[in-house]
């Protein structure tokens, strides 16, 4: 095996290895309904882990909170639902202590937690799309921290795998990092962005780092 790809399999480890203890996190074991209910929500468990990385978050306006959903491909800890606007935000800290890489190269050191985020991005995007072309950008560090406080953000827009979720089409992922601190995520689901557009735009800014 070579290098590179040793690298990108242990990355993938690292997003099953995180360890969170919130009552709401799943393993997301292979064979589990996508659909299946888990507990309800529990925003102040969320709430809490999040600001314990420095990062705050506001539900946005016109959303409810939503069950979090047992599914087969990733584990995330919140999620809220604008039903008349058909879109559904699902929201995943991993926070940089709680974070594990198995790796198995001796020739090397483990890879610095801080500096694997833009291929963890990518692991995700693979992860949870259908396989097909995924537009994505990195924002220059100036919007980074202007928008989210963030050392490093980026978006990608996929067709979703159903496995992750058989009530919407597409998906839009803002990921979002600070050095030392946490990798978030916040993943709007809807059938047509052109639609879901002006409802992204006005809650962009729901969970970003403290300044």
């Amino acid at each position: 095996m070579s290098r590179c790809t040793a690298v990108v399999r242990n990355l993938f480890l690292v997003l099953l290895l995180t360890k969170l203890s919130l009552s709401a996190l799943f393993d997301g074991s292979a064979g589990a309904s996508p659909t299946s209910p888990a507990a309800p929500s529990v925003p102040a468990g969320f709430e809490v882990l999040a600001a314990g990385v420095g990062l705050s978050y506001v539900r946005p306006d016109g959303f409810q909170d939503a069950p979090v959903l047992v599914n087969s491909l990733w584990s995330y800890e919140h999620a809220v639902r604008d039903s008349d606007a058909g879109i559904e935000i699902r929201y995943a800290v991993r926070p940089i202590a709680r974070m594990e890489i198995a790796y198995d190269d001796p020739h090397s050191n483990a890879p610095d937690p801080n500096h694997i985020f833009p291929m963890m991005f990518q692991t995700l995007i693979d992860l949870l799309s259908d396989g097909k072309h995924t537009p994505s950008r990195e924002y220059p560090p100036d919007q980074a921290r202007s928008k989210f406080n963030a050392d490093w953000a980026a978006a990608a827009l996929f067709a979703l795998d159903p496995r992750f979720s058989e009530q919407h089409k597409h998906a839009l992922m803002i990921a979002i990092h600070k050095n030392n601190l946490a990798d978030a995520y916040t993943i709007y689901l809807f059938d047509e962005y052109d639609q879901a557009r002006p409802v992204i735009n006005a809650s962009l800014g729901a969970l970003k780092f403290l300044p």
